[in-house]
């Protein structure tokens, strides 16, 4: 029999939790899932990160780290699509973790994917207001700047916080609030209006090609890569590669590792398998669909880009917007503006609305208080209680702290994540062989295994103290759990319960 720690979830069960009442609503075919896996994907990465990482990590070879990033997504992406046509429950990676690896590895994940979801949403938010403010601008109606940033901010460099003068960012809380209520009030509200905003950013970001393409000088494109094409660091240790200020590296897998962050929220598909009409269709539609949709736009806006302004000109803040105005396409600026706030805004609905279902997965088995996180909306059958406190959380973290920090932390926190579900993938395989895959993953054991080593490589190439944040966020998860769900988890209970059984007849 196995430790209590590593007991695992039957799969029965977690089956038979769908033919109960407290269930999400079945709303959600392949187009509605894809558009959220797109609405969750296409925002920060093309409208921020490709400046930051063009810039100062990787140039025009940017183009290849963004191969780099979607390649480790693509792996661990078949792996969630097996996972979630056989499990069409919500819970994402953790509800995977509890039937494969037991109640710990579980907790950790959930744990994890808290720390995913809720701390990009807020750095999602952060970046609304950045640029909602920079719109403004352009009509002469600045905001003032002690309402408009975090209080403090975290300089690489130095490794130290410095305060800015500023309150707090009260325009991150407006759109905060504003995207909760739209999910308490119905996830075919949310996703109704999350199809509007993915098709005003699709035209936008199509606008950029099309356009673009015409200002492009082949020319801007050498030194492809003036960095190199590694840029290994570890544990913030270069090891391959150049090396920038302060040591961090330099180089193609260096760019890879920062915009990671680009392709974060595709596996937010997963966490809506229970609200899909027909999950074991539908869900690895979504999660592949989407995926390689935002692959090729980035690959296409990166060449554009890097065509247009010299790599090191490129503006890190509005790098789209401002190539086109360095071109004398103003009329342009405003317009990709609004994609960008639109971009955004879709983004961080997708990812307001997974967080909930982690935690009503979680609320389920007993490892956080079922009478909060696993409360459902009697009329619109949603997680409400903590839908509303996810917004309060994110409200807070995007108002007050630095973008920098919110942006890593969600990098190390998803790779941890898709590691754990492609180990989980082989762990299934092996000790349920005769479970029903309506999607299977191909060349198993490969594609599991190279979705390990991609993700190891990236999170290896982040810088250390990211690594500390992590380890502090996992301990304080552990504690939860030891003091609280460890003794009145589900399965916790049901072994309780047969042990009294067994007392019983045995006297």
């Amino acid at each position: 029999m196995a430790h209590p720690l590593f007991e695992r979830k039957p799969l029965q069960l977690l089956l038979d939790e769908l033919k109960g009442e407290n269930r999400l609503r079945r709303v959600l075919g392949p187009v509605g899932l894809t558009s959220l896996g797109v609405g969750a994907i296409i925002g920060t990465g093309i409208f921020v990160l490709t400046g930051v990482a063009a810039h100062d990590k990787a140039g025009p070879a940017l183009i290849l780290s963004f191969v780099i990033a979607g390649t480790a997504c693509v792996f661990a992406a078949l792996c969630y699509a097996e996972f979630a046509s056989m499990v069409p429950v919500a819970g994402s990676a953790y509800t995977y973790a509890y039937a494969t690896l037991g109640e710990l590895l579980a907790w950790i994940i959930g744990w994890d994917l808290v720390l995913e979801y809720t701390v990009a949403s807020a750095a999602v938010a952060h970046g609304w207001s950045a640029h909602f403010q920079d719109f403004l601008k352009s009509f002469g109606l600045p905001l003032p700047f002690q309402w408009t940033n975090p209080p403090f901010d975290f300089h690489p460099e130095t490794g130290r916080f410095v305060l800015t003068g500023a309150h707090l960012d009260v325009v991150s809380i407006g759109i905060t609030a504003l995207i909760t209520v739209i999910l308490v009030k119905g996830i075919r509200e949310s996703a109704g209006f999350n199809a509007g905003m993915v098709g005003v950013k699709l035209s936008v970001v199509l606008f950029v090609i099309v356009v673009g393409a015409f200002y492009v000088d082949p020319r801007n494109w050498h030194p492809f890569a003036p960095y190199g094409y590694t840029g290994l660091s570890f544990f913030g240790r270069t090891i391959l590669g150049q090396s920038g200020p302060g040591g961090t590296p330099l180089g193609v897998l260096a760019g890879a590792a920062i915009i990671f962050f680009a392709y974060i929220g595709f596996d937010s598909v997963s966490t809506h398998a229970e609200e899909a009409r027909r999950p074991n269709r539908d869900v690895p539609i979504g999660i592949i669909a989407s995926l390689i949709i935002c692959t090729v736009l980035y690959l296409v806006v990166a060449a554009i880009l890097t065509g247009m302004v010299p790599a090191d000109q490129i503006d890190i803040n509005a790098p789209v917007a401002d190539a086109f105005g360095r071109r004398g396409l103003h009329f342009a600026r405003r317009l990709i503006d609004v994609g960008a706030i639109t971009g955004i805004t879709s983004v961080l609905l997708v990812m307001m609305l997974s967080q909930p279902r982690v935690l009503l997965a979680m609320a389920r088995d007993g490892l956080i208080p079922p009478s909060f996180f696993g409360a459902v909306h009697d009329r619109f059958r949603t997680p409400w209680k903590s839908t509303i406190l996810t917004g309060i959380l994110v409200a807070t973290m995007s108002s007050m702290v630095p973008l920098r920090v919110l942006a890593d932390l969600t990098n190390i926190g998803t790779l941890l994540a898709f590691i754990i579900v492609c180990s989980a993938v082989l762990v299934m395989r092996r000790t349920h062989p005769e479970a029903e895959r309506p999607f299977r993953a191909p060349l198993v054991p490969l594609i599991p295994v190279l979705g390990i080593a991609f993700c190891l490589l990236l999170m290896f190439s982040l810088p250390s103290e990211n690594w500390m944040r992590l380890f502090i966020w996992l301990g304080i998860g552990l504690a939860i759990y030891l003091l609280y769900g460890r003794k009145r988890s589900v399965l916790a209970r049901m072994r309780a319960a047969n042990g009294k059984r067994n007392d019983s007849e045995v006297r």
